[in-house]
Formats: structure tokens, sequence, C-alpha cells
């Protein structure tokens, strides 16, 4: 990660170490206004918006693939996963590429915000919010914000992200 994006949610102004655990650090990103983040552990680059290719009977927030250095990685809208409004992208949106069930996805932001480093301490654990699963897994207390802490799993189970096989191909 850039060293810019990183900074610790415990104690402002002071650095990661190396003995900093992993399992506690979140990427954030800004989503419609919000703050949001997913585990470091699972992200594996974070790119600059690229031509996409629409697949065709598929939930609108999966807005189709790229083709990532010879990896087909299919593109999920977190603005329109979560009913929000469509909003046109620009130079700040980005494409986060996590490893989710051993495969890539992308999740399409508003913009990378920077890494926290959050205790578990400051995080709350969310009622499911009328859902069997929800993909929120945790709300983190950032100063006076509050992160909304994605499960990244939960949130692209609702669609089938497998491609037919020729395009895999």
């Amino acid at each position: 990660m850039p060293e810019d994006l990183t900074r610790t949610a415990r104690a402002e102004g002071q650095p990661l170490s190396e003995t900093d655990n992993v399992e506690d650090m979140y990427l954030t990103f800004a989503l419609g206004g919000e703050d949001y983040g997913v585990g470091i552990g699972g992200v594996t680059e974070i790119v600059g918006m690229q031509r996409i290719m629409g697949v065709p009977d598929v939930p609108a927030w999966i807005k189709g693939v790229i083709n990532l250095r010879g990896k087909v990685i299919p593109l999920v809208d977190v603005r329109l996963r979560f009913g929000m409004a469509e909003r046109a992208y620009d130079d700040r949106t980005v494409i986060i590429v996590l490893e989710v069930a051993a495969a890539p996805v992308g999740l399409i932001v508003d913009g990378v915000s920077e890494v926290l480093d959050i205790p578990p301490a400051q995080i709350d654990r969310p009622g499911q919010f009328g859902r069997s699963r929800s993909p929120v897994m945790g709300l983190a207390r950032v100063g006076d914000r509050v992160t909304i802490l994605l499960d990244a799993e939960v949130l692209v189970a609702d669609g089938d992200l497998a491609l037919p096989a020729e395009l895999e191909a």
C-alpha cells in the first residue's frame, strides 16, 4: 500500500509498525458521502477505471468484467449494490480488487481514502438490519466519525459472479 494511504486510528499521527496486526487493518473508501472499509488482507490492488465489458443477464449492480493482466474480473458497483443513485465515474473513481472465496472481484467505489488500523475495541457489531446476512460486519468509531466495515464475501454473495465458461477462456 502506498505510504500516504496509511495511518492508525488508535493513535493519531503514530505510524504503523511491524507489530500491527493485518487483521485489524481496513482499506477505507468514500461512497455517497459516507466512509466504508474492507479488510486489507483480501485486497490485492487498487486500479483506476478501465473499459468495462458488459455481461448480459446479471443484476444491475454487476457492471460487467475487466481484463486485468489476463485475469477476467467481475465488477460490483457498490453504490448500486446498496441502492444508491448511480453516479458518473470520474478521475477519483477506482476499482478495489479483492480475493473473495479464492476468486478476484472488483469493487467500484467513489474514491479510496486510507488504510486504518482499527482495534476490535473500536468496532461495534451491528444488528442484522432486518436481513439474515448483512454485508455490514461492524461500525468502527474513528475519531468523531463512523466507518461502516463490510464483509466482502457477503457483499458479493447475492449475485452469481461465476462467469460462463466461454468468457473465462
